[in-house]
C-alpha cells in the first residue's frame, strides 16, 4: 500500500554537508519512490512509497551516503504521525510564531530521563516538553540565542544513539500539509 511519507534530513546544508534540494529529489526517483518533492532547502523531502518506515530511511541514508559521500541520518515519518504531533503540541502554536516554536524528531522514544539534569526553571520563559519520537520547544527570544537549547545538547552523548533533527513549527504545518492525500476535484 502507497504510504506519503516526509523525510527529514539530519544535519544538511550546514558547513560542508551540502545537498542540493535537486540532487536529492534526483537519488529518491532514482530509488523508485514517486511524488517526490522538496520543500525549502534544509533537507524536507515529500515522497510516496510502499515499504515501512525505517526501511525508508534506511535505504535513502545508504544511498545518500553513496552519491555524496557522507554519512546523511534520515527520518522518515508519515502524515498520521505529524498530525499527531501537531494536535499533541503542548504550547499554544496558533499564538506563537513558527519560528519561536520547534519540534526536535528522534529516531526513537526518548524519556525525560535524558534530561533530568536540566532544571527547566532556570531557562524560563523558554520551555520544553517530550511527546512521541519528538521534543517541543517553546524559544520566544528564538533559536539562535536560546540557552535551553545549548543546554539540551549537552553533554554531547546525551542522545547517543539516536538520530535527531529540529524543524521549526511553520515547516512542521508544512510538511503535514505536504503528506496530506490528494483531493479528489471530482
Amino acid at each position: 500500500m502507497a504510504i506519503i511519507y516526509a523525510v527529514l534530513l539530519a544535519a544538511v546544508n550546514v558547513g560542508k554537508r551540502k545537498v542540493p534540494m535537486a540532487q536529492l529529489r534526483s537519488v529518491l526517483t532514482e530509488l523508485g519512490y514517486t511524488d517526490v518533492r522538496t520543500y525549502l532547502a534544509s533537507g524536507n523531502a515529500v515522497l510516496t512509497a510502499d515499504d515501512a518506515e525505517d526501511a525508508v530511511a534506511a535505504k535513502i541514508s545508504a544511498a545518500l551516503e553513496d552519491r555524496f559521500g557522507f554519512e546523511i541520518p534520515c527520518l522518515v515519518r508519515d502524515r498520521h504521525y505529524l498530525n499527531a504531533v501537531a494536535e499533541a503540541c503542548p504550547f499554544p502554536a496558533h499564538q506563537v510564531e513558527g519560528r519561536h516554536l520547534h519540534a526536535i524528531f528522534y529516531s526513537a522514544p526518548v524519556d525525560q530521563d535524558r534530561y533530568a539534569d536540566i532544571d527547566q526553571q532556570a531557562f524560563l520563559p523558554e520551555e520544553f516538553r517530550l511527546g512521541d519520537r519528538v521534543m517541543y520547544l517553546h524559544l520566544p527570544g528564538g533559536i539562535g540565542r536560546s540557552a535551553l537549547t545549548t543546554a539540551l545538547t549537552k553533554p554531547a552523548g546525551r542522545l547517543t544513539g539516536i538520530t535527531a533533527t529540529g524543524r521549526n513549527w511553520n515547516t512542521v504545518k508544512a510538511l503535514v500539509e505536504l503528506t496530506a492525500p490528494p483531493t479528489d476535484s471530482a
